[in-house]
């Protein structure tokens, strides 16, 4: 179980799973629609923007250490899957590391409030994205089809939203709430309009960053650069040939973040393997993910 030692707004991965949440109870508004900030589609903007702020990852991380280090042990099976998805709607692969603090990528896991699933879908949300959800049969805990559905939902919320700090918030709590912050705060920057989303929301999109810090350094190193560790790194989906590699003592953060997202990226043959997809035929690959 992971621990909760810290003030209360440092809430477990365990607790999260547990806790009411109105996570993704529909989807993204049609009633009104502000226009969206440019925001790259490919990269997810991880950065804290004050020294306070950097100060949540490293003891995020030593709180939960021991149920990270879990989940990561056995996250190579789920994070194939989950990258060969994400790849083709072409969403960041950092996205993966949404569904370790929705289920702990369980795909058993279940909410008090019927969230389920490795992405913790309602009911309503996963019928509205095509699973089928009944006594007899829920798609929510098939690892590809939830993980697909997830997919088209974080694309949705993107496309309404623009920002993907925002997307993680609507993700947790829905569309009306990050809209209203917006209208309070006059601004889409997440971090001058989170003071006026619920406290869960907030937390959703910190736990993430710190999540992401957490696997994408092996080292498991205190993090007092979050913003230069993190930040403003889009990761490389495809490679012509292999580069070397720089020593340990010569990669920076940045860099040894690149090139895990790079190996990443080396296990979605695999993963299109597994799954029965062949990218060379587009007429199945359009079958499948449809």
């Amino acid at each position: 179980m992971l621990k909760s030692s810290v003030p209360m707004y440092f809430c477990s991965i365990a607790c999260f799973i547990g806790a009411p949440s109105a996570a993704n109870p529909g989807p993204p508004s049609k009633a009104y629609h502000a226009h969206p900030a440019t925001s790259n589609r490919h990269h997810v903007s991880m950065s804290f923007p004050d020294k306070k702020g950097m100060k949540f990852v490293p003891v995020y991380i030593k709180n939960n250490d021991e149920c990270l280090s879990t989940v990561r042990r056995r996250s190579e099976g789920p994070f194939m899957i989950i990258d060969s998805v994400l790849n083709h709607y072409g969403l960041p692969l950092e996205l993966k590391y949404l569904a370790v603090i929705e289920s702990e990528l369980k795909s058993s896991a279940v909410s008090r409030v019927g969230a389920k699933g490795p992405w913790q879908l309602m009911p309503g949300t996963a019928h509205d994205l095509g699973l089928t959800v009944s006594h007899h049969s829920d798609e929510r805990t098939n690892y590809y089809m939830s993980t697909r559905a997830a997919a088209k939902y974080l694309r949705d919320l993107h496309r309404e939203f623009g920002d993907w700090l925002l997307v993680l918030a609507a993700y947790n709590g829905g569309p009306a709430p990050v809209y209203r912050a917006i209208h309070k705060a006059h601004s889409r920057n997440f971090w001058v309009l989170e003071k006026y989303l619920p406290a869960e929301s907030r937390m959703h999109v910190k736990k993430f960053i710190a999540t992401a810090y957490y696997f994408e350094n092996a080292d498991k190193t205190p993090a007092p650069q979050v913003e230069t560790a993190v930040a403003r790194v889009s990761p490389t989906y495809t490679t012509d040939r292999p580069t070397p590699a720089p020593t340990a003592a010569q990669e920076s953060a940045t860099e040894k973040f690149a090139r895990l997202m790079q190996e990443s990226a080396k296990s979605l043959k695999t993963s299109n393997d597994l799954l029965g997809v062949n990218p060379g035929d587009p007429t199945a690959a359009a079958l499948q993910f449809q």
